[in-house]
């Protein structure tokens, strides 16, 4: 039996019938643009992420870049960003005319390191912009003192942790904004793009909801220059009715995130870290599980293993597609190294090129099976018994 690395028709077969009630709703009230039903997912989502507001818009990426352009970064500034994340967390920063600064991460929890951050901030920094890689939060314990003593912005990138928490509180709702995506394969998936901005001040917030519409306040007068990051109306219909079990689907992931956490812990050859002793062990592992601080309550958008060696990841992937199990790279190249940041300085970050050079994500998705979940862990350990 084949294990996909996901499987969108399992959810959304599920609600397929209110899926194509509401579907139906909106092509018969010729509304398609904004609208009673964006008013309603914002509100909701809100409600559900413990934030003041939120702002529904065309995608993740977009919600990064409009959170960027309604903070005023612009051409001469610098942002400090992970540089083992997606490509649209540095795009957007370089879209709006300003510097990306990549910093190294944690090799075992993949989320940039805090003391990396104060190394990198100079006079031209404006803000940090975290990435809460996997489900799983950063430290904004950390970098939050280190912004309000540099006088910086934090513009949390939520892309893959809707529904997480660090120390209790929601991201998004622990910086100055919040972006998050609803790209088909996160943990809330829309049927197409879709994003959702997050600000903490109520100006700040007010400005970015200006800027998602041309700048435009009142109609076709525009105090600045934003852009279209409006979400259609039909996304945000479709996404209501998977909101409310974004904490099942969330849940979901955690026990399979948990079910393979404890049964490769059990195998040898593996090594899972802890956060009170993060020192290697002095025979090279074969796997590594990631990391997970007690603090932080994760939401499993990927489980990502490292398998350390020379070829070996790509022998681990082509044993586990031979046993008919899906397996992806997240991310193959770190930011820094991407041929269109060639011009920028050469940054030094060794953990985040070790750990793209050998990361792979296993399959986690909410309807995984019990047996499909035993069939991954039963391919690795025949691939630890080589």
């Amino acid at each position: 039996m084949a294990v996909p690395l996901f499987d969108l028709t399992r959810q959304n077969n599920a609600l397929m019938d209110e899926l194509l009630s509401v579907s139906e709703r909106v092509l018969r009230s010729g509304r398609f643009v904004m609208g009673d039903e964006i008013t309603h997912l914002e509100h909701e989502a809100a409600q559900l992420l413990e934030a003041d507001a939120s702002l529904a818009v065309s995608s993740g990426t977009d919600a990064i870049l409009l959170a960027l352009m309604a903070a005023g970064v612009g051409p001469g500034d610098e942002v400090i960003l992970p540089d083992f994340t997606f490509f649209s967390t540095a795009g957007c920063v370089a879209r709006t005319g300003a510097q990306p600064v990549f910093v190294d991460i944690c090799p075992f929890s993949y989320n940039l390191l805090p003391e990396a951050v104060e190394e990198a901030i100079t006079d031209k920094t404006r803000a940090i912009l975290p990435v809460h890689l996997f489900g799983q939060s950063a430290d904004m314990s950390a970098i939050m003192k280190i912004a309000q003593a540099h006088h910086l912005m934090v513009i949390e990138d939520c892309a893959q942790s809707i529904g997480a928490k660090h120390r209790g509180q929601q991201t998004g709702t622990i910086g100055d904004y919040g972006a998050i995506s609803f790209f088909p394969t996160k943990n809330l998936g829309a049927f197409g793009d879709g994003g959702l901005v997050l600000a903490k001040d109520a100006g700040e917030f007010s400005r970015a909801k200006i800027m998602r519409v041309h700048g435009m306040e009142p109609k076709y007068y525009h105090p600045a220059i934003g852009g279209n990051f409006r979400m259609d109306t039909l996304q945000a219909a479709l996404l209501r009715v998977k909101l409310p079990h974004l904490a099942s689907y969330n849940e979901n992931r955690r026990a399979n995130a948990a079910f393979y956490l404890n049964s490769l812990a059990d195998l040898d050859g593996v090594w899972s870290p802890d956060e009170n002793e993060m020192d290697p062990p002095k025979e090279a592992a074969r796997i590594i599980t990631p990391l997970v601080f007690a603090h932080n309550e994760v939401t499993w958008n990927q489980f990502t293993v490292r398998i350390p060696g020379e070829g070996r990841r790509e022998d681990f992937r082509a044993h586990l597609q031979k046993d008919g199990i899906g397996t992806e790279i997240y991310y193959p190249l770190p930011l820094s190294q991407q041929e269109c940041f060639s011009h920028l300085p050469q940054s030094t970050c060794p953990n985040a090129a070790e750990v793209a050079g050998d990361c792979v994500s296993l399959p986690i998705f909410p309807e995984l099976t019990d047996s499909e979940r035993h069939q991954v862990v039963d391919s690795i350990q025949s691939w630890l018994l080589q």
